[in-house]
């Protein structure tokens, strides 16, 4: 039934325009090249992403010269088919220091379809004094790959859409992973920075309708031993599955939190499978928590909850020259 439900929804997002009209070869890109130097097609992501066309139907490939890249960038809605890639995630960084409106503050805002970042850093200096988005992602079918996501209180505005990162690095504090997105997560790193009670996700599902949530597989939680959390309804059908995943001793034995309210206790799903390490140990875990098994965590145990094998695409293997 729930991949029945599945394939429903997918058909239902074509039906009202969220899957893209446009047949792009996945094989060829538009090469624009970003070099502070001056030696590229130019200085700045953001003139780079600029430079594509309105309605863009081509893969536009963005290579992002090694550097820090103190930027506030907004990939508008009208481009999609865009990928940022660095060369590696420590020496390509995306940084700026804003903090606030959850949707204002972001450094990098993602608001087109079809979206790749690989290889980067993506920042917000803002500390630990209130809300600082590193990454806001409000578009479908965003991927990330090698990317080194790091700010304090909600780093990370999964907003909402089908998203899939891997191989990332995840940094904050409180709620540092947080929307309404339908979201894979797969051999991540999620460090807490907290010193006292932390909180990895802030999940936003509002109906049992809606098919979202966060799934971790195959990840790792580090940080400090200090009572971290593994989520906490921001809606009231919040759903976050971990499997497989090895927790350090930052997360509390309770594992869970109710924001403060019981009542969402009986229509939150959190989940966990397999998984292992010292902050493991479900003998002390709140009682609304769920235990899966093999055939419960089935569902969400591969990139078939996003519709993945339809959209996610190897990087380009040719490039042909940006005209300006």
């Amino acid at each position: 039934m729930a991949l029945i439900y599945i394939l429903l929804v997918s058909i239902l997002l074509c039906n009202t325009n969220i899957c893209s009209s446009a047949a792009v070869s996945t094989s060829e890109a538009v090469l624009i090249t970003v070099d502070q130097s001056g030696k590229g097609n130019y200085r700045t992501i953001q003139e780079a992403v600029n430079s594509v066309a309105s309605k863009n139907s081509e893969l536009i490939y963005i290579s992002i010269k090694p550097g820090t890249y103190r930027e506030k960038i907004v990939v508008s809605a009208d481009k999609p088919f865009i990928t940022l890639s660095g060369t590696e995630g420590a020496n390509t960084t995306i940084t700026w220091n804003d903090g606030g409106d959850i949707f204002d503050s972001p450094t990098l805002s993602v608001l087109a379809s079809d979206f790749v970042a690989r290889y980067l850093t993506i920042r917000n200096e803002f500390g630990t004094s209130g809300k600082g988005i590193a990454l806001r992602v409000s578009a479908d079918r965003a991927a990330f790959y090698g990317c080194r996501i790091v700010s304090y209180q909600d780093t990370l505005l999964d907003d909402f859409g089908r998203h899939y990162y891997y191989n990332c690095y995840i940094e904050g504090a409180t709620d540092f992973i947080c929307g309404n997105a339908a979201s894979v997560f797969q051999s991540c790193q999620l460090n807490s920075l907290a010193k006292s009670l932390g909180i990895i996700t802030a999940q936003h599902r509002n109906t049992p309708s809606e098919n979202t949530g966060f799934t971790f597989i195959d990840c790792k939680i580090t940080g400090l031993d200090n009572g971290t959390v593994l989520g906490r309804p921001w809606g009231p059908y919040s759903r976050v599955i971990y499997a497989r995943t090895y927790m350090s001793n930052t997360i509390s034995p309770d594992g869970w939190s109710d924001w403060s309210d019981p009542s969402k206790e009986r229509t939150v799903y959190y989940g966990e499978y397999k998984c292992y390490g010292p902050g493991a140990d479900r003998s002390k875990r709140v009682g609304w928590s769920r235990e899966l098994s093999r055939d419960e965590s089935a569902p969400f145990l591969n990139k078939a909850m996003i519709g993945g094998g339809n959209w996610l695409r190897p990087p380009p293997t040719r490039f042909k020259k940006h005209v300006k």
